[in-house]
């Protein structure tokens, strides 16, 4: 039986630990794990040491705080009329980062381009509900919606919607490069239009952010030589055990989101729904925890995490009442009755590098061969059959999830009619029967079986007990400038 929760996330426990600075002057060492130099990657879709450099480096209206929190960034407030199709933002009185004027007319041009940059991209169709974007005066912009968008602010505060003026960014930390490694200050407040704060040379201090694989990021960590790593995942984490980190040092982050199989193509094997469905019916995912010895981890064979914001609870957990073996009995005539056809059962299945997807594999081949298919596993970029998908959800809604697996961003995998109940529950008033079209399309997706649920995501990072500006949050959002400001 699967384990589910009302609350789909884990925590794995608080921060500790060693990782503490050294000398005083010396830049606080936060490494994002990734491949070295992807912070100054550019681009529509952004890896996450990209994503951190830009959010600390090009503000957009709103940002998000430490706790992951919508917070106040070019505009330093805003309303939202009642009927949620206005959101109106009034910009700080400040300067752009080439010293001229925080305008209405400067923001509005940068906001738009920002959006036009992230066409044919899940966060640009999000973005496709805002239909103008008006100057209401000197420094008050108004973003005028196609429908109401409750979430729009959690969009807004995405890195890839910082905003660009004169081919800069406007902060709030101005940056060095030095070789693969980002040498980043925070600006003075006055500089950028904000009250001065109290004790500002003593608060706030130089970072140094560099992207290192997950090994060598340990064990910098390990070795006192980072203070923070920022960005783990499942594919990493046996390298904590591996290493020698303790439990207690790991922070998770409470996220919510996709994590399992998605079919690259319609072809073969795949072409049919119950073909697909054998493959989910297959996995033991009890088993594939188990193999991980990651306590809380939450694994689903539902689309959208159980006690989300619209979810009324009519789809549950697939094969209730239903043992590995008898589902496995059933998937076994399935492919039985293709391989009669002369049909060779062997998929390909993309994963990223690590010994957790090692693991994942591991775990997967056996099931499949357990039905009679045959697993062979190819790099994440390779032309393949399965691919994994590792999504944190931008906000805990249903309709992210119904979204991203939309026919726009998985074609091979998505489902129009479900397509429909989205587009019908998005402009629908009445909270009970727009949670009632979410299901609906949660239901098409899943008979389906396009996406192939695991579980949860899982999201760690490392932090010296030291260590202040720094929270777990839903989002997995830790900002460079928190993280650089000492408290008072």
């Amino acid at each position: 039986m699967l384990r589910t929760a009302s609350r789909p996330w884990i925590l794995l426990s608080a921060l500790l630990l060693a990782g503490c600075l050294g000398e005083d002057d010396r830049p606080l060492q936060v490494v994002a794990i990734g491949v070295p130099a992807s912070p100054f990657v550019k681009g529509p879709s952004l890896p996450g040491p990209a994503q951190l450099l830009r959010a600390a480096t090009f503000e957009g209206l709103v940002g998000f705080d430490a706790q992951g929190r919508v917070a106040p960034a070019i505009a330093d407030r805003w309303i939202v009329t009642d009927d949620g199709q206005s959101f109106i933002f009034r910009l700080r009185d400040g300067k752009w980062g080439d010293g001229t004027p925080i305008t209405a007319d400067g923001a509005r041009i940068a906001l738009m381009q920002a959006i036009a940059a992230q066409r044919g991209t899940p966060l640009g169709q999000e973005l496709a509900v805002i239909a103008e974007v008006k100057t209401m005066a000197g420094r008050v912009i108004e973003l005028r919606l196609s429908r109401p968008q409750p979430d729009l602010l959690q969009l807004l505060a995405m890195p890839e919607l910082g905003l660009v003026h004169g081919g800069r960014g406007s902060g709030p930390m101005k940056l060095r490069r030095e070789k693969d490694s980002a040498l980043l200050s925070p600006i003075q407040p006055e500089d950028r239009g904000l009250p001065p704060i109290e004790n500002w040379e003593e608060r706030a201090r130089r970072l140094e952010l560099s992207a290192l694989p997950a090994k060598t990021a340990i064990e910098r960590y390990r070795a006192g030589k980072a203070d923070v790593v920022l960005g783990g995942t499942l594919a990493d984490f046996p390298l904590l055990d591996t290493l020698g980190v303790p439990r207690r040092a790991v922070v998770a982050d409470p996220v919510a989101g996709l994590f399992g199989l998605v079919a690259a193509h319609g072809d073969g094997f795949l072409a049919k729904a119950e073909n697909r469905e054998a493959i989910s019916m297959a996995i033991d995912r009890e088993a594939l925890a188990a193999s991980f010895s990651l306590a809380g981890w939450v694994v689903t064979t539902r689309i959208i995490n159980t006690g989300l914001s619209e979810d009324n609870g009519t789809v549950g957990e697939r094969w209730a009442g239903r043992s590995v073996e008898e589902r496995r009995g059933l998937a076994a005539a399935r492919v039985t009755q293709w391989v009669r056809a002369g049909r060779t059962p062997t998929l390909r299945i993309a994963l990223p590098a690590g010994p957790g997807s090692d693991l994942i594999f591991a775990r997967l081949s056996s099931d499949l061969k357990a039905i009679g298919l045959i697993a062979r596993r190819v790099g994440a970029n390779d032309d393949t059959d399965l691919r994994l998908i590792d999504d944190v959800a931008i906000y805990p809604g249903a309709a992210w999830f119904l979204t991203r697996l939309n026919c726009s961003n998985e074609p091979a995998a998505c489902s129009p009619a479900a397509d429909k109940f989205v587009e019908q529950a998005l402009t629908e008033a009445n909270p009970v029967r727009r949670a009632e079209l979410f299901s609906e399309a949660e239901a098409q997706l899943t008979v389906g079986n396009g996406y192939i649920p695991l579980g949860l995501p899982v999201r760690w990072s490392l932090a010296g007990g030291s260590i202040t500006g720094f929270a777990a949050n839903r989002l997995a959002v830790h900002p460079l400038m928190s993280l650089a400001m000492l408290p008072k």
